[in-house]
């Protein structure tokens, strides 16, 4: 059965320029779907959101915006954009675990109100032309929240359904829940698409022999940890390349140079790249070791240097 790898967005991380040098340097994700939009009430996007979605910074990449919100007159606005821009999908993000996003009745913390998701894709399909997909969390307190959404979904012409298979209260904790996953894929005809946890190629397997019906996968922060990951999948191959090393440092240079030119002072773009490596230190030996020399790092001197030793060594 033929497949396609996607690119599940993550905030602060998978921005045009991680998209970018992921593809360009080990390749395997067929479709990246970039860092959600929020207008907090304002009907003005951000300048960040602009650059992240100008088609000139994603020519060689198949993206596809994201929105978060519990507005329709957010969404239609943000569609309007979007479509300006050439897009014709726009993905809305019901998965967030975030308290400071769930608080405010978005993400993960929409789920529960069925009401208000049908009231704002009433609206959206009366008066856009936009696809909408969906990406979201079983539920924020329990797993079976999602299945009083599918027939609210069901009557709207929804592309997808991309599940995270873990509740919202979670956040990133704990195991996903597999029977959970099983039982939406037993209660809905919308076509899904499985995310969490496919962190190896092992994995993959094993998730794909458990849901042989789905076709497609996403991968969220075992694609920032590991961003051989997607090829190595398409290769169906266990092993790293040779030149592991070699690659890795392209990559990191390529992302360190980009983010030393868009931001600004040494003390965010150390503060980016020490996040960046809480996910890259998992593909070296001693993970722990790793991430911490470079959190001890506080200048760009010291965190070059370390960057060097740590590849060295590896």
């Amino acid at each position: 059965m033929s497949y396609t790898l996607l690119s599940s967005p993550l905030q602060g991380f998978t921005d045009f320029r991680f998209r970018n040098a992921q593809n360009k340097i080990f390749g395997g994700i067929d479709t990246f779907y970039a860092p959600y939009i929020r207008l907090n009430g304002k009907m003005v996007i951000k300048s960040s959101y602009q650059r992240d979605l100008l088609p000139e910074n994603n020519n060689s990449l198949e993206v596809i915006p994201q929105i978060i919100t519990n507005d329709a007159d957010e969404f239609l606005f943000v569609s309007k954009y979007v479509q300006e821009l050439g897009y014709k999908e726009l993905n809305w993000n019901l998965g967030c675990p975030y308290p400071m996003v769930t608080k405010c009745g978005m993400g993960s913390g929409l789920i529960s109100n069925t009401e208000k998701i049908n009231q704002i894709l009433h609206k959206v399909h009366n008066e856009s032309d936009i696809i909408v997909s969906m990406k979201m969390r079983l539920g924020y307190d329990t797993t079976e929240e999602i299945l009083d959404v599918f027939p609210i979904l069901e009557k709207y012409p929804i592309k997808n359904v991309a599940i995270h298979a873990r509740i919202g209260k979670q956040l990133y904790k704990g195991g996903v829940h597999l029977d959970a996953f099983q039982a939406c894929v037993d209660n809905t005809n919308l076509k899904l698409y499985y995310n969490g946890d496919i962190t190896t190629v092992t994995k993959f397997k094993e998730m794909q022999e458990r849901f042989p019906t789905i076709d497609h996968w996403m991968m969220g922060r075992g694609l920032i940890a590991d961003p051989f990951l997607p090829s190595m999948i398409k290769n169906n191959s266990f092993e790293y390349p040779k030149n592991k090393m070699e690659l890795f440092n392209t990559f990191h240079d390529t992302l360190y140079e980009g983010y030393s030119e868009s931001l600004s002072g040494s003390t965010h773009i150390l503060l980016k790249m020490h996040h960046l490596w809480e996910y890259f230190s998992v593909i070296f030996s001693n993970p722990h070791k790793v991430h911490k020399n470079i959190k001890k790092a506080k200048s760009i001197r010291n965190y070059e240097q370390t960057v060097k030793e740590i590849i060295k060594a590896s």
